[in-house]
């Protein structure tokens, strides 16, 4: 008779563990974002950058996976030309338009992009999942003249 409780709490107990183990592993990582930025810059590459603009604003599963997607901006005025989440800031100069701790963090991609080509930028942004302001690391990739940022929420 006490087997049966037992058993149950184990396979409840395992249950709960599995789930957490499945939660865990669908957060991207920032090897995620920098895969799917490289994904994008490959096909960039071969299509094109009108393409690349056209997948990014279909929302393309390759290049958008729940909070973890990819955006272009131009390398040299920092307007957003394709954004699958927010599409209302395509076209738009942002780039002294700060975060919510007050950081201009789109200079900062801009500068990195040209100076380095590629790297992370770290800044608050409206994570799409929860809706909430959250701490965000971006990775960044020059690709000619335009700029690839797919980024993850850290937690």
């Amino acid at each position: 008779m006490n087997r049966l409780p037992r058993t149950a709490a184990t396979a409840a107990l395992l249950l709960a563990g599995l789930a957490g183990a499945a939660h865990a592993a669908t957060e991207p990582t920032e090897k995620d974002a920098i895969a799917m930025a490289e994904r994008g810059a490959a096909y960039m590459k071969s299509h094109g950058r009108e393409e690349m603009m056209k997948r990014i604003s279909a929302r393309d599963p390759d290049f958008v996976q729940g909070a973890l997607y990819v955006d272009m901006r131009d390398l040299h005025t920092g307007i957003v030309l394709a954004h699958p989440i927010n599409p209302s800031i395509v076209g738009k100069d942002l780039l002294d338009v700060p975060d919510a701790s007050g950081k201009r963090y789109r200079r900062d991609i801009i500068e990195l992009a040209q100076k380095q080509g590629k790297g992370w930028v770290d800044y608050q942004y409206r994570n799409p999942t929860s809706g909430k302001i959250e701490p965000k690391t971006t990775y960044i990739l020059r690709v000619g003249d335009v700029v690839l940022e797919a980024g993850i929420y850290k937690k």
